[in-house]
């Protein structure tokens, strides 16, 4: 089993970073792992294993752990792996950078922080239960409340994303960063990798199963039992939801002449709940479009297309340069090219550039 491993990072920098693999991990050439990078986590692009340590001047160097194997099987093959090095070098760009534009939508990865309270923080709202705020304090009054607001939420959970923190708490990312600065909280980079499927945001209502299961005698829409007091707007998200079913996509809602705060009140409030849900697809019923590769081409267009096409198939790397005034047809050139490239079956490679 490698010890070590080779990994190709988005970074504007020409080389590659050794990690150690952890005991039972087994990533693979290809594939991605996820690594820790500066202050942040970052996803990259296994391109060797081994079991050489390291060294600075002929001296061992502390190295950091692969943090996960995020692929079982390589995203990128040996021959993509090997265009993307014949890129890197021929481009003069990062491998890393090149390998991040190969990889597939299932590739995707979610940058997000959390935050949580340290003990710094446990004291300092302690302190200001007993005794108030300090008055020496260069926050005014009302960035203190927030302060305390948030100490007071993350006291009572483990560790909350950044957004689901300012949206409870609606504080700004300044007055964070100043937290931080203070110690009274901690900010974590707990990126991870998710999944390309597209989704939508639903809005479920808490407690509807109750209020159908008891429905008015005068055929009102029933609304669930809640010992809250609703102000209008609210009473109208909760009906139209008990209308529905008990949930509707988040965009439905939009429609309503109601603020968009409503939602997340009634959300932080606990009687709606919002989950994420496949995206449901309706093919189109429109007639496709003609193709575009279904016209006549003009003698010196065929006449390009036959030279492009026999310097592909020689399997030899060669520059060619098309000429023609705009409007002229280079564009179907190129085109019709790859497609023949495709009809083919072949893992050839063919870029162009085109200028005018």
């Amino acid at each position: 089993m490698p010890l070590f491993c080779d990994v190709a990072l988005a970074v504007p920098l020409d080389m590659v970073f050794t990690y150690a693999i952890p005991p039972g991990m087994e990533p693979v050439i290809g594939g991605r792992v996820l690594v820790p990078f500066r202050q942040q986590r970052m996803s990259g692009i296994v391109v060797e294993l081994h079991d050489r340590p390291p060294q600075v001047n002929a001296s061992p160097v502390r190295i950091k752990k692969v943090i996960e194997a995020l692929d079982l099987a390589p995203v990128l093959d040996e021959q993509l792996l090997k265009l993307g090095n014949w890129i890197a070098d021929y481009y003069l760009a990062p491998v890393g950078e090149v390998f991040r534009t190969m990889l597939p939508l299932s590739a995707e990865f979610k940058r997000s922080v959390a935050y949580r309270i340290t003990d710094e923080g446990r004291m300092a709202l302690h302190l200001a239960g007993m005794s108030g705020s300090p008055a020496r304090s260069k926050r005014t009054p009302e960035q203190q409340l927030i302060e305390f607001r948030v100490l007071d939420y993350l006291a009572e959970r483990e560790g909350v994303r950044e957004e689901g923190l300012r949206g409870a708490t609606r504080v700004g990312r300044a007055l964070l960063a100043g937290m931080v600065r203070k110690r009274w909280i901690a900010r974590e980079d707990v990126s991870a990798a998710r999944d390309a499927a597209r989704l939508v945001k639903v809005a479920v209502l808490l407690g509807v199963e109750a209020a159908e299961a008891s429905p008015p005698l005068d055929g009102r829409v029933a609304r669930p039992h809640t010992s809250k007091s609703l102000n209008e707007n609210q009473r109208t998200l909760v009906e139209t939801l008990a209308a529905a079913g008990g949930r509707l996509p988040v965009e439905a809602l939009r429609g309503l002449d109601v603020p968009r705060t409503t939602l997340g009140t009634l959300v932080r409030r606990g009687l709606i709940e919002l989950i994420d849900e496949p995206q449901d697809f309706t093919a189109s019923k429109l007639k496709p479009r003609q193709s575009p590769f279904e016209f006549e081409f003009s003698m010196a267009q065929k006449e390009a297309l036959t030279k492009i096409g026999e310097a592909v198939a020689s399997r030899k790397f060669a520059g060619l340069l098309l000429h023609g005034i705009t409007g002229s047809g280079k564009t179907a050139v190129y085109l019709a090219c790859m497609r023949q490239v495709l009809d083919a079956g072949g893992r050839r490679s063919c870029w162009f550039l085109k200028l005018g």
